[in-house]
């Protein structure tokens, strides 16, 4: 396939939904569109577009947006156009969550909640979904959702958590820390590891599962700090890892204006230190906040716009829509889940509405056994957790699994670059302007 210099919404659409099938689907099973009803499907989005996190809710709404246009381009779903209904969850926890799925659910009919991530704890939409006997689909990456779906799976059905959870960032990068040393990209002053976390569930257990895998990877846990947050001062934090400088500091705490302030302080006076920061920094904020200081910055997501062609074309476009500093990777995550319901529902032959326990069932049976490879990789659930499985961690087939991906900024003006794992790397691995190499 020849890739276009600049593909339209629709060229674009053809393209990747070739590679999944997804067009194919969406046009072909149009066929059958005379027997469906032409009113607009409903899929709500609560998504937190104001407060702390709001830059992340703003992609999580661009990229809803913009497969909503791609799929009714395409013919919509059975002949049906999708239509996408907002509601600001505003940054805040499982109550406003809660009530926002309610509302997309009684006021606005929606047929499936899909999100990205919002500030619950991990599993508000599940009891939501579960008693209106819908899908819904969201990337909190938590392993709460694991624990509840294979404790009552006939309950949890419909509940699809499209990325891997966030354990797997812990062992990820212990493996990826083996990985650059035995290359000889990288040698480490020493063996400590520093941790330094947030209090919500989601970076504790990503920090724990570190902890937990530092020795057997021949690391020593030096600090292990959780920080209040937000956090404007991290003079106390950075004093203890100036008395004892470790080899690799991970910041597991992700929002991404602290996450920038750490390295804007850190670089007063630097330690000999790997950093890694997770996901945050993965965002266009992060550079405009950090500047100079973010390169170097080396931090990773299991869900993210990848830089092969199908994930290249997907951000040329996104990019092109939304502006040069917006971030597939937080927009490529719903886009992601859309374009994956909407086959599944194609292939359900339509999608359930509220209450309608049996066409969701089926809808959700589609999906569960759907392999699409998207933009972010390759989309596969697992049949006892409802989680994406995640590559390289649970599957060695790349095909089969979404890769945890690694960057490293070399440049501030532009996203990092991808340095793991393969075959989706585009550069090497760098050694920090700060380190003594």
């Amino acid at each position: 396939m020849t890739k276009p210099t600049n593909p339209s919404r629709r060229s674009f659409m053809r393209g990747a939904g070739a590679t999944a099938g997804g067009a194919a689907i969406l046009a072909g099973l149009n066929t059958a569109a005379n027997a469906q009803s032409g009113d607009p499907i409903v899929i709500g989005c609560p998504a937190p577009l104001t407060g702390i996190v709001a830059a992340d809710g703003i992609e999580f709404r661009n990229g809803m947006e913009m497969a909503r246009d791609e799929i009714n381009e395409a013919g919509g779903i059975l002949g049906r156009p999708v239509e996408v209904v907002f509601v600001d969850t505003e940054s805040k926890g499982d109550d406003v969550v809660i009530q926002a799925c309610q509302r997309l659910i009684d006021r606005d009919n929606a047929s499936a909640l899909i999100t990205g991530y919002n500030m619950d704890t991990g599993i508000a939409v599940h009891d939501v979904a579960a008693d209106a006997g819908i899908i819904a689909m969201h990337a909190n990456t938590v392993a709460v959702h694991d624990e509840l779906v294979k404790s009552d799976p006939d309950r949890y059905w419909g509940t699809i958590q499209y990325g891997p959870p966030e354990t797997m960032y812990g062992t990820g990068l212990l493996k990826f820390l083996g990985d650059i040393q035995a290359t000889d990209e990288f040698n480490l002053p020493n063996r400590k590891l520093a941790i330094i976390t947030g209090p919500g569930t989601y970076s504790v257990n990503i920090a724990n599962a570190l902890r937990d895998g530092a020795a057997d990877a021949g690391f020593e846990t030096s600090l292990y700090e959780t920080v209040k947050v937000p956090v404007t001062d991290w003079g106390p934090t950075l004093a203890k890892l100036r008395a004892d400088p470790p080899a690799v500091i991970s910041v597991t705490h992700f929002y991404t204006s602290d996450q920038a302030q750490f390295m804007n302080q850190f670089m007063n006076d630097p330690t000999d230190s790997l950093i890694y920061m997770q996901y945050g920094a993965s965002l266009a904020a992060f550079r405009d906040i950090a500047g100079d200081n973010s390169v170097g910055v080396t931090y990773a997501t299991v869900i993210g716009a990848l830089q092969d062609e199908i994930g290249t074309a997907f951000t040329n476009a996104y990019k092109a829509r939304f502006g040069a500093n917006s971030s597939p990777n937080g927009g490529g995550q719903t886009y992601t889940a859309l374009h994956a319901y909407a086959i599944a529902a194609a292939l359900a032959g339509g999608p359930g509405a509220p209450y309608e326990e049996e066409q969701s069932r089926a809808v959700a049976d589609c999906l569960k056994s759907l392999i699409y490879r998207s933009p972010m990789g390759t989309l596969r659930i697992r049949p006892d957790t409802q989680s994406a499985y995640s590559y390289p961690t649970e599957t060695n087939d790349p095909s089969l699994g979404m890769p945890h991906i690694f960057s490293q900024i070399h440049d501030k003006t532009k996203d990092g670059v991808l340095i793991a794992p393969w075959p989706y790397t585009k550069g090497k691995f760098q050694t920090p302007p700060w380190m003594k190499g």
